[in-house]
């Protein structure tokens, strides 16, 4: 049975170009509820520990070194097949092959730069949100 949350994150150059409140209501007009969400500042080490089962590949020192480059905006979202929705609510991860009116359409440069971070399993999401916010945050 498919989960009710999912994880996102508004990526550090979604959020300097001003996207954070576009992005949330567009995740929100999808039918997503914002459970809870913070802004943090990721340290390059805290970075490399959320995307740890990426180390060792080619893309691995770019992306924490991007993801430690200025404030995220961490969310968990609620809905019925969230994760599997929500990948598809945002679009592929090269801005220029997602679909017209997606999250990574609108608002990615590129597919390092793709404006938003979506979980893809059931499982990531719980580990996802387990490494920004307490359990007793979330309900």
């Amino acid at each position: 049975m498919a989960g009710k949350i999912t994880f996102t994150m508004i990526k550090p150059s979604a959020f300097s170009a001003g996207y954070t409140g576009k992005i949330l209501a567009k995740i929100e007009e999808g039918g997503f509820r914002i459970v809870t969400m913070k802004k943090v500042c990721l340290t390059r080490e805290m970075a490399g520990h959320f995307y740890e089962m990426h180390a060792g590949k080619p893309f691995y020192e770019e992306l924490t070194a991007f993801m430690s480059s200025g404030p995220i905006v961490a969310v968990v979202l609620e809905k019925e097949n969230a994760v599997e929705d929500f990948r598809q609510y945002i679009g592929a991860t090269d801005p220029a092959k997602a679909a017209e009116g997606t999250i990574r359409k609108l608002y990615g440069k590129n597919m390092g730069e793709n404006a938003v971070h979506g979980s893809d399993s059931d499982e990531s999401a719980e580990r996802e949100a387990g490494f920004f916010f307490a359990f007793t945050e979330r309900s």
